[in-house]
């Protein structure tokens, strides 16, 4: 039995993710895990790292890439396959590759779960569009919009996953001290890691030129965009020789 795109629930989900972005900036709080999880919730039920980030972002890979498994395998299929592909390809990487090399501090449950939530929420949404909702014309893959919006998808998981690398080289395993990130686009900004994914998600937006998208990246740039400016105002407290010239997220601006 085929289905039938209802914009319903497309509709709806991309007004929360936006919702939920502009709540972000409103509350102007930063999310109480990392390096901020001790302070905002001290006694908090917590799951190592690796554990909870793979929980997390598992949804993200597992209910995409299941939507994607049902349909018409090709190397180069339909633009909204070809998308969806670069969807579970950033969350395969961060299910399977990120969680099991981070070093980071142990994870709130609280945070897990509602991570968990979103991330299937989200995958639901960007999935069930792409494959039952979205259309494209032929001659799509020539498109302005799509050319440069993968080439910014490309870009931005390159800077994330570098920047990540970075980070992960500031610590010995088991170690919880923090040290000023150096090199690549650190040179700049103190959220290398958040700009790149940034870049991607505007790229994603640009590609598929779809609100489910656009909102999930408007989202992105709120969620990210305020945890870049408190790892700053904490580098910069924490490190009397923080370099003066870096940023928080957008390199000479901000």
């Amino acid at each position: 039995m085929s289905v039938r795109c209802q914009q319903s629930p497309v509709l709806a989900g991309s007004a929360t993710l936006a919702a939920l972005g502009a709540l972000v900036l409103y509350l102007a709080e930063p999310s109480g895990y990392g390096k901020y999880s001790e302070n905002l919730m001290p006694v908090a039920i917590r799951l190592p790292a690796r554990a909870a980030w793979f929980l997390q972002e598992l949804p993200s890979f597992a209910v995409p890439a299941g939507i994607l498994a049902g349909q018409p395998s090709s190397l180069l299929g339909p633009p909204a396959t070809v998308l969806l592909g670069l969807f579970c390809a950033h969350y395969f990487h961060r299910t399977f590759v990120y969680s099991l090399l981070t070093r980071g501090r142990p994870f709130p449950v609280v945070f897990l779960f509602r991570g968990f939530v979103f991330c299937m929420g989200n995958g639901i949404l960007q999935g069930y569009y792409l494959v039952y909702c979205a259309e494209y014309p032929a001659e799509w893959y020539t498109d302005i919009r799509f050319s440069l919006g993968i080439f910014l998808f490309i870009l931005g998981m390159g800077i994330n996953i570098h920047s990540d690398y970075i980070l992960r080289q500031l610590r010995k395993p088991g170690e919880i001290i923090y040290r000023i990130p150096q090199g690549g686009l650190f040179t700049y900004v103190s959220g290398a890691n958040f700009l790149g994914e940034i870049i991607e998600w505007i790229g994603y937006a640009l590609a598929s030129w779809s609100l489910p998208a656009l909102a999930f990246a408007f989202f992105s740039l709120c969620f990210l965009g305020l945890r870049a400016f408190h790892h700053h105002r904490f580098y910069l407290k924490m490190f009397d020789d923080y370099p003066k010239s870096r940023r928080a997220l957008i390199p000479f601006i901000f």
